[in-house]
């Protein structure tokens, strides 16, 4: 097996033999082997442990083991300890998922502080195959087929190409001895019951199943591969880059043969995944749209456009008498002028006689109206819009500025005609200020 991942590192791995690297370590067969390989290969490592707090001696005896370890190696070590259960309880969140993004944060930390170029895990070949299950279980597109990434930015697994059986033979082989967790044989996780239950039925189906998956996973990943490319190569005829996010042109997405599986491609990094709603924006009226954690699809008219969801910010302000006021548009200020000097969207006069302060800034509504400076009668703010034809992301972020129940100016676009400026009248200038 040395011979083997030695060779592995130096066809796939190279830099890890000239870089200063850190080990993540449990203290488990798994990375506790990995340390003694590395050290075997002549890679420059460190160890980084952590203490979760979740098993009382058993926890603290796992640190024990690792420091040791260090110290018989003759590398670095690094530890820290978090009150998991805590941190699950205060962010909502499971023990599994806290447990993961308390040492992963810490990891990234370690390496800009100690200038660590990769962090190395000890993920095998049978964490990638119960990967692929569970990731099949939850519907997952083929990327999440594909198994354990190698390399990924950081973090790199030079171990996926073995087993656990070789990497346990090779301990017993040369008296290495490791930490066991009991929690390991508890079927409460998923994974786990993969590993214990699932896993044994395989292997007595097929005893090389490891190497059979090992094959798979290359032709799947190899068709992903080969799917990403001609995705690239569809990009610019579908998709276009603008100032809010990206527009996809519909009928040139349905004029490719299975539009909906480039769609998926297209769109499966933003987290989407109520995927039958996301397909049927292509048949659907304007304003419809589909929500991702981070993301928004919206359909418009020959479009769907692909926005970043924003922070929720405030949406109704009271604008005081001689106060500039600071907004997600810009800064509002107010003066007194002589006359209404050039006009531009971006300033608006009305008579103080007539406005009765506080005023209000806010958001748009359905049933706002105003009477459109200029015109006669009234107007739905929503078919003044129209009639501007402003895209439908942009009708989202319209400011109205009111008095009392007036709608008195359109911030940017129009003011409201009951509001014009009369002779002998005193100005008011409003100015946004992007």
């Amino acid at each position: 097996m040395q011979h083997r991942f030695s060779k592995h590192i130096q066809e796939n791995f190279p830099s890890l033999t000239s870089q200063k690297v850190v080990l993540a370590i449990s203290g488990g067969v798994d990375s506790v082997v990995l340390a003694h390989l590395l050290q075997l290969s002549q890679v420059d490592f460190a160890l980084a442990h952590v203490n979760f707090r979740l098993r009382g001696k058993e926890s603290d005896a796992d640190e024990v083991f690792v420091k040791e370890l260090a110290q018989q190696l003759d590398c670095p070590f690094h530890v820290q300890h978090f009150d998991t259960k805590k941190f699950a309880e205060d962010h909502g969140v499971s023990i599994q998922m806290a447990a993961r993004d308390l040492r992963y944060a810490w990891f990234e930390e370690l390496c800009a502080q100690e200038n660590y170029q990769s962090l190395l895990t000890a993920h095998h070949a049978n964490d990638s195959l119960e990967t692929f299950f569970i990731n099949l279980l939850r519907g997952t597109g083929l990327t999440g087929l594909t198994g354990i990434p190698e390399n990924n930015q950081l973090v790199v697994r030079p171990l996926l190409i073995f087993s656990r059986e070789e990497i346990e033979a090779f301990a017993k082989e040369n008296d290495i001895s490791w930490r066991e967790d009991a929690s390991n044989q508890s079927n409460t996780y998923l994974r786990n019951k993969i590993r214990n239950q699932v896993y044994p039925i395989l292997k007595e189906e097929n005893p090389d199943v490891i190497s059979s998956f090992l094959i798979t996973q290359t032709h799947l990943q190899e068709s992903e591969a080969l799917l990403e490319d001609y995705t690239a190569l569809l990009f610019s005829k579908i998709v276009k880059e603008t100032s809010w996010g990206y527009e996809l042109a519909i009928q040139e997405l349905k004029k490719i043969p299975n539009s909906k599986a480039v769609l998926y491609q297209l769109l499966k990094d933003f987290g989407f995944t109520e995927w039958e709603d996301v397909y049927l924006l292509l048949e659907a009226q304007s304003g419809k749209r589909v929500f991702s954690k981070t993301h928004q699809l919206l359909k418009d008219r020959e479009v769907l456009i692909l926005e970043k969801m924003k922070e929720k910010e405030e949406d109704c302000f009271k604008v005081n008498s001689k106060e500039d006021l600071i907004f997600s548009l810009g800064i509002l200020k107010q003066e007194k002028v002589e006359k209404i000097e050039e006009k531009t969207k971006n300033t608006a006069y009305f008579p103080i006689e007539l406005l009765k302060f506080p005023l209000e800034l806010r958001k748009w509504k359905p049933g706002d109206y105003f009477y459109p400076f200029g015109m006669k009668g009234k107007k739905k703010i929503s078919d003044f819009l129209i009639d501007e034809k402003i895209p439908v992301t942009e009708k989202e972020k319209i400011w109205v500025l009111c008095n009392e129940t007036d709608i008195i100016w359109i911030v940017n676009h129009r003011t409201d005609e009951r509001y014009k400026i009369q002779p002998t009248q005193t100005i008011l200038k409003f100015n946004l200020i992007p």
